[in-house]
């Protein structure tokens, strides 16, 4: 802060001290200190409730009901990933969810299940594409998976992988694209946010990541026409026939 007339306005008298004030220090400052103090006070009161909101879920009888085997794609098979690659949570009641994050194993579909499984791998997706479009969700969508190498992405998005390797064209079958464009779709209808680039991104756009995939062959036209295929025929799908009175 410079030395200005707030800082000073003691010695020129344009201020007055005022009764009770420390010598040197004017009402205006005064209360300039005051309102600094009642500032200071209200932000950490919203960081601790900003705070609270991502715990209050952790008291007796705030958590969520989770059912065992239960998965929130239809058709996924549940295989669970070690609780050391992810964090419990409760979004998007704590982290908004707000993002798809596409990741490529770098190998097998079994490969992927096999490290998720590994307590000293320290990280994990929550759902895992064959290349025949097979899908296991290993960790719920309420919970913070490490995928992203980022915690703010981790925190907001759900990580999806896909069997095969970046440098591979042939590892991203159609039947892998469809499968992974139908579960794209379902997440993006269930937290409300758009099919586009800026929302369904790769492991490579991750900031701080040190990651390539899903890589050039990964054919992103083609993905996100699927993606808005898959949005429009499940809108179509809900939509009350003409003429019908509700």
């Amino acid at each position: 802060m410079g030395k200005s007339g707030g800082e000073h306005g003691g010695q020129h008298g344009d201020g007055g001290g005022g009764e009770g004030a420390a010598p040197g220090v004017t009402r205006r400052r005064a209360l300039w200190i005051g309102g600094g103090s009642v500032v200071a006070a209200g932000a950490a009161a919203f960081a601790a409730r900003d705070e609270l909101a991502h715990w209050w879920w952790r008291l007796p009888g705030n958590d969520k009901p989770r059912t065992a085997g239960a998965v929130d794609f239809r058709g996924a098979q549940w295989v669970a990933a070690s609780p050391e690659n992810y964090r419990r949570a409760d979004r998007p009641a704590d982290y908004v969810i707000d993002r798809v994050v596409v990741h490529v194993v770098q190998g097998s579909y079994a490969t992927a299940l096999e490290v998720f499984q590994d307590p000293d791998h320290e990280a994990g997706a929550h759902y895992v594409v064959r290349k025949d479009g097979h899908i296991a969700q290993m960790i719920r969508e309420l919970d913070v998976a490490f995928h992203a190498g980022n915690r703010g992405y981790n925190e907001r998005s759900v990580g999806i992988e896909h069997e095969g390797f970046v440098d591979r064209p042939e590892s991203f079958t159609a039947a892998m694209y469809a499968s992974s464009a139908r579960l794209t779709a379902g997440i993006c209808r269930r937290y409300g946010f758009p099919a586009d680039r800026e929302h369904i991104v790769g492991h490579v756009e991750v900031p701080g990541t040190d990651h390539t995939d899903p890589g050039r062959h990964w054919d992103w036209d083609r993905y996100l026409q699927l993606v808005r295929a898959e949005l429009h025929r499940a809108a179509r799908a809900t939509e009350r026939p003409r003429g019908r009175k509700a």
